[in-house]
């Protein structure tokens, strides 16, 4: 325990002595900055090789453009706060927006052209969201969208605020740490159940018992201690007893749905891609199901189980399915699946 806090503080401290190293502002040229620089030396050379003042000028007047290309984009950059909401759910295929919200917090400064990139951990940073203008003590919302490709965590680290104001020559940027997680779904297809489901008894649909269900199947003579919530009034008038109705058992079948989770030894790529496919098929029939209104246990053979129904929803079995990791090594025996498993 204690070598793995000592650890746990030497890294954090190693990557706080590596922001510290890195400079607060990042530099470079666009295109039109590359042309802009390579004229200014060469008027520069041409300046000092004639003696010329009109180039000295010259000189004067371009350097000027890149002190004060630097002045504006830095007032543009200086006191953002970027805020990001993510969504409640997202799901392999499926398009869903971010947004990402900047407040400028200067009292007399506008920000132009300000470019916000958000980074996401091991991946490239493919979207961005530009703001025209932002102007001084108020906020600007922008949204991207994105449609994830694979299951799992999605780790966002931070953003990326860059401008190339005033003149488009250079463009400055910095980061700044925000972090944030969203659970990735995986894909769901349409299944088509069959009319009586592979998790009901068979018969189950017209056995009727005592129960608390919505349907009555009958009367009775109310005993003491019961509801008097279904005294039978009309009944009870007729026969001078108390009646009660009886109400059917409310049938609602189990449906087991188990998943290989044990990679073997020596497995490549293709048994990963049929894992994938197993618990996308999973999703699939898992959703089928509650939809139609079944309860549903998912059961791995790395010993995980899951239980959902329609009260609860598909949410706490998808993300158990979008976290789900192979284990590897040998495959523990199955647990006896109830009357009704697929």
């Amino acid at each position: 325990m204690a070598g793995s806090s000592s650890s746990g503080i030497g890294g954090r401290w190693f990557l706080a002595w590596r922001r510290s190293l890195r400079p607060p502002r990042r530099l470079k040229f666009t295109r039109e900055g590359k042309f802009f620089v390579g004229i200014t030396l060469g008027v520069g050379f041409a300046a000092i090789n004639t003696a010329n003042n009109l180039l000295y000028l010259l000189l004067g007047m371009l350097l000027a453009l890149i002190v004060v290309s630097g002045i504006m984009s830095e007032l543009s950059l200086r006191d953002l706060t970027v805020l990001r909401r993510l969504p409640l759910r997202a799901q392999v295929g499926r398009a869903h927006l971010v947004e990402i919200e900047v407040y400028n917090h200067k009292g007399r400064v506008p920000s132009y052209a300000i470019e916000v990139e958000d980074l996401r951990a091991g991946q490239p940073a493919d979207k961005r969201c530009f703001f025209l203008k932002i102007s001084p003590k108020s906020a600007q919302v922008a949204a991207y969208r994105r449609t994830p490709t694979r299951r799992g965590r999605d780790v966002h680290v931070g953003f990326r605020i860059a401008t190339r104001f005033p003149f488009g020559l250079f463009e400055k940027s910095r980061e700044v740490p925000a972090d944030g997680e969203l659970v990735i779904y995986p894909a769901v297809d349409p299944v088509h159940l069959s009319a009586t489901g592979q998790g009901r008894s068979p018969g189950a649909d017209n056995i009727l018992g005592r129960g608390r269900g919505e349907e009555f199947v009958g009367v009775k003579l109310m005993r003491s201690g019961e509801d008097p919530r279904d005294v039978y009034w009309r009944k009870s008038a007729a026969v001078g007893q108390m009646v009660m109705r009886e109400r059917a058992r409310e049938m609602r079948p189990d449906v087991t749905l188990t998943l290989d989770a044990v990679r073997p030894p020596g497995s490549g790529d293709e048994w990963v891609a049929t894992f994938e496919r197993g618990i996308r098929d999973v999703a699939s029939r898992s959703v089928a199901h509650l939809k139609r209104g079944d309860r549903v246990a998912v059961l791995t053979t790395a010993g995980g189980i899951v239980r959902a129904d329609r009260a609860f929803g598909a949410d706490p079995l998808l993300r158990y399915l979008a976290l789900l990791e192979p284990v590897l090594g040998v495959s523990r025996p199955k647990p006896p699946a109830p009357e009704g498993a697929e």
